[in-house]
């Protein structure tokens, strides 16, 4: 499934949040960011305080989802993590249903955070959005944020 070359500008422009509405969101009590990338970018480039991490390539291929060549490398460059298909649904209904919460997804640029947000939306939760810039986009801001008052 390669959602990013299937998606119009038009199913684009209504998957894609900015980073700073992303953040918003979450500090009103509105959304919850899910860092879709795996274990190992987590370890090596650092997280994000306060995301849920939902690794896509291990998702998609609990649904059974065929992986490209290129998901299937970057899944099999990491340790798995332990996660189960009850507890992915558990942990997304949850969110979705239960604080009626939007799913925003954020990845490393904001590429595969759309085909989540697509594959959510798909599976049925309509309030699966993208963040625009992922993780990149987050440390450009941390790095332009004035440090915090002593």
């Amino acid at each position: 499934m390669n959602t990013e070359a299937t998606l119009s500008d038009e199913d684009r422009a209504t998957l894609e949040v900015t980073l700073p509405t992303a953040l918003e969101l979450c500090r009103l009590g509105l959304g919850t960011l899910i860092d879709i990338r795996q274990t190992f970018e987590i370890e090596m480039k650092g997280a994000i305080p306060g995301t849920m991490h939902i690794p896509l390539f291990e998702v998609k291929r609990m649904l059974g989802h065929a992986l490209s060549e290129d998901e299937q490398d970057i899944l099999d460059a990491g340790k798995p993590k332990d996660m189960d298909v009850m507890s992915f649904f558990t942990m997304i209904n949850q969110l979705h249903h239960g604080r009626d919460h939007l799913l925003l997804c954020i990845c490393n640029s904001g590429r595969r955070s759309l085909a989540a947000a697509a594959l959510l939306r798909q599976m049925g939760y309509g309030k699966a959005l993208s963040v625009a810039g992922g993780f990149q986009a987050w440390k450009k801001l941390q790095q332009a944020a004035p440090p915090a008052a002593a």
